[in-house]
């Protein structure tokens, strides 16, 4: 079986949740006994670097910004001669005759929280979701619910399949990158795109309670600049420190360092932040998000005194802690990506 994984994320300069997903499942899938699961996978790709992803790699004619708007208008197929073309997201381009397409839609949350997109974000997302649901033969989701959405806005039933994602994709930590950035021995670990949806400012507010009782705690904030003015929100807060997007090795040693890493979005489709925690030995406060389980310290993200009362809670019990620890790590212990990589080779069969 002929895969195509449109790979097109990987160009962006922070390829996000989606870029771990594609690079994580492309990895995997790499490593898999072709023999046995007879999937022989490659990557489609913008004109560009090679970027050496273990699998072949096949490149458009025209640049990653004319590219995605080419395929969106229907302009360019993906090439001919494959049994599976994979969207990872919603940019992606038709398929040629003959080929079945499926995607993976990671969540539908301007659905959700529309005040938290802008409208012209909103309004891509609405005009993607409708071309997809005309034109994908099959979805795969991370979570029961982004399956609910989907189901809500009008895909078949038989047309959604829940696969999940996996937790063990992060290198060795780099202890010796997280040194250089002079951190306080305690610290409170937040990892987000800087975006209205992902609750920041609530956050900060919640932490400002605590710290009046923890003065030498620390709030660490890692993720890129997204929209809504989030980081202008955060900047010149006590104890607070905005540090950016981070490599995914200092980012692994961050969660091995943190006290507990606070994650409380309004919506999210899954959570990986959470099960990246998790799997590196860091107890987890969350709002009730997919990845959560039962496996984390859950509080209610509208509710400041409701996050300051788990963060206090956290920080000051030690034995909860190392509760907290031992759950995630029995809650992400059978999530991997070549376990996530099987499953999608059996869902593909299925779609054809």
């Amino acid at each position: 079986m002929r895969t195509l994984v449109v790979g097109e994320q990987l160009r962006r300069s922070v390829p996000g949740g989606i870029g771990t997903y594609v690079r994580s499942l492309v990895a995997a899938l790499g490593d898999l006994d072709a023999d046995v699961l007879d999937v022989d996978v490659t990557v489609w790709l913008s004109r560009g670097r090679d970027l050496n992803l273990g699998v072949p790699e096949r490149h458009e004619l025209l640049p990653s910004a004319l590219a995605t708007r080419f395929w969106q208008r229907g302009l360019r197929r993906a090439p001919s001669g494959f049994d599976i073309l994979h969207a990872p997201s919603f940019a992606w381009p038709d398929a040629s005759a003959g080929t079945t397409t499926t995607m993976f839609v990671h969540d539908l949350v301007w659905r959700r929280t529309p005040e938290s997109f802008p409208k012209h974000g909103y309004e891509w997302h609405e005009a993607a979701l409708a071309r997809a649901l005309r034109t994908v033969d099959r979805f795969a989701v991370p979570s029961q619910q982004t399956a609910d959405d989907l189901l809500a806005a009008g895909a078949a039933d038989d047309r959604v399949v829940v696969l999940g994602e996996g937790a063990d994709h992060l290198p060795a930590p780099n202890e010796a990158a997280v040194d250089r950035l002079d951190l306080g021995k305690r610290f409170l670990l937040s990892v987000s795109t800087l975006e209205p949806r992902k609750n920041l400012p609530t956050l900060v507010a919640a932490f400002a309670q605590v710290r009046r009782a923890e003065p030498d705690l620390e709030l660490v904030v890692v993720g890129p600049a997204g929209w809504g003015d989030v980081d202008i929100a955060l900047s010149n807060r006590d104890g607070v420190r905005l540090i950016g997007f981070v490599p995914n090795d200092v980012l692994a040693a961050l969660y091995r360092r943190a006290q507990a890493l606070v994650f409380v979005p309004l919506v999210e489709g899954f959570g990986l932040p959470v099960v990246e925690a998790m799997n590196a030995g860091c107890p987890v406060v969350s709002s009730p998000v997919p990845s959560a389980g039962d496996a984390t310290l859950v509080v209610d993200p509208a509710s400041v005194d409701s996050i300051a009362a788990g963060i206090t809670t956290v920080v000051s019990d030690a034995a909860l802690r190392e509760q907290l620890v031992a759950q995630g790590i029995a809650h992400v212990s059978d999530s991997t990506w070549h376990d996530v990589a099987v499953r999608h080779v059996d869902f593909w069969k299925e779609s054809r």
